[in-house]
């Protein structure tokens, strides 16, 4: 059955990106002193909260100097496969 997403990549990508701001706020930290910490540019900091553009590496800096890292380390670790032939698949 196919899923149905009410969102579009680029929504999604907003989203986390207000999410990692809001930690970032949270934390006090700001976006100089994460660029520094993270060793990504004010400038791709500064897009990404407004965009939600950035690198994967990028983010990954981003959550290792926020402290989240296992976050971006579970991403894709759950997934439920759809149907037997998944199974099969990852069995080859």
């Amino acid at each position: 059955m196919q899923e149905f997403i009410w969102e579009t990549p680029e929504e999604i990508d907003k989203a986390l990106a207000e999410r990692v701001r809001n930690i970032r706020r949270r934390r006090c930290i700001s976006q100089e002193k994460l660029s520094k910490q993270s060793g990504v540019s004010y400038g791709s900091i500064k897009r990404f909260e407004a965009t939600g553009k950035i690198s994967l590496l990028s983010l990954t800096r981003i959550a290792v100097a926020l402290g989240c890292v296992d976050e971006i380390r579970e991403l894709f670790t759950q997934v439920p496969y759809r149907n037997i032939q998944e199974v099969i698949n990852e069995n080859k």
